[in-house]
């Protein structure tokens, strides 16, 4: 399968959560991954209350990604998402940036308000970050109401719905709502949100399915990186440490012989 899929969130990298267990875990599903059209794969180690990113946990996972990414017949990236907790508010949110994209991913609480969330993204607007609002389609507060996935939106905050909820893994009721997202043009990308073989991060299905429904032409935006990414075949395209990601017109431009890069 021609690779042409980023994916932006998944849990490959072995980091303490409920991701994949092992490096030879991250391993298999890197090259499961990539087998199924995937180019850039975006390691994201869920930081929350109950596993807060530590220097120690930094360092085993970064040394983690760095053995995953050495074996990886993709592009893998590190990320973190963010669980909304009050700590984030007193941090600062460059730390956990998605790569160095200019955006870190915030999940809406799957039980109760999403109201700690919308404080953690606007945390991470004010420190000249954009937040990429993860799964809504599976959080109690939108399956509630799902008008709040459209005002997240509307704040300019693009949404990531998951694959496997278009392809039904998580009950009707969430398949439903995420469609809902992807065809009222609501929802911005499409991720795997993989975290182990049993749950692998592979989008060619869900590519398949929303081909399907709104045509190629609307359906590749939302798993090439196109939809949030101005130019995505630079960003694809260029070697780390030759991008950077200017916020403030959202383009990628290349920097000053020279530069150093930020981020991992």
């Amino acid at each position: 399968m021609r690779a042409r899929f980023v994916d932006v969130h998944s849990h490959v990298v072995p980091s303490g959560d409920d991701g994949a267990q092992s490096l030879a875990d991250g391993a298999r599903l890197c090259d499961e991954a990539a087998a199924h059209g995937t180019r850039i794969l975006f390691a994201t180690p869920h930081v929350s209350p109950t596993l807060p990113l530590t220097v120690e946990r930094e360092a085993q996972v970064r040394a983690a990604y760095a053995w995953v990414g050495a074996k990886a017949p993709l592009d893998l990236r590190l990320g973190w998402e963010l669980t909304p907790m009050r700590a984030l508010l007193e941090e600062d949110p460059a730390r956990y940036e998605l790569g160095d994209t200019g955006f870190a991913l915030v999940e809406v609480p799957f039980a109760g308000s999403a109201d700690l969330c919308v404080a953690v993204a606007e945390h991470v607007e004010a420190a000249g970050l954009r937040p990429l609002i993860a799964h809504p389609e599976r959080a109690e507060a939108v399956l509630a109401r799902p008008e709040l996935a459209d005002e997240l939106a509307a704040r300019g905050w693009p949404l990531q719905v998951n694959a496997t909820s278009l392809v039904g893994c998580h009950g009707p009721e969430i398949e439903q709502l995420g469609w809902r997202l992807v065809e009222d043009g609501v929802a911005s990308l499409v991720a795997s949100d993989g975290h182990r073989p049993s749950r692998p991060a592979r989008l060619d299905e869900a590519f398949a399915r929303t081909v399907e429904r709104v045509r190629e032409e609307a359906a590749l935006p939302l798993f090439d990186g196109s939809a949030i990414w101005p130019a995505p075949d630079s960003f694809v395209q260029a070697q780390p440490h030759e991008r950077t990601f200017s916020r403030r017109r959202s383009a990628i431009t290349q920097p000053p012989p020279g530069a150093r890069r930020r981020g991992s």
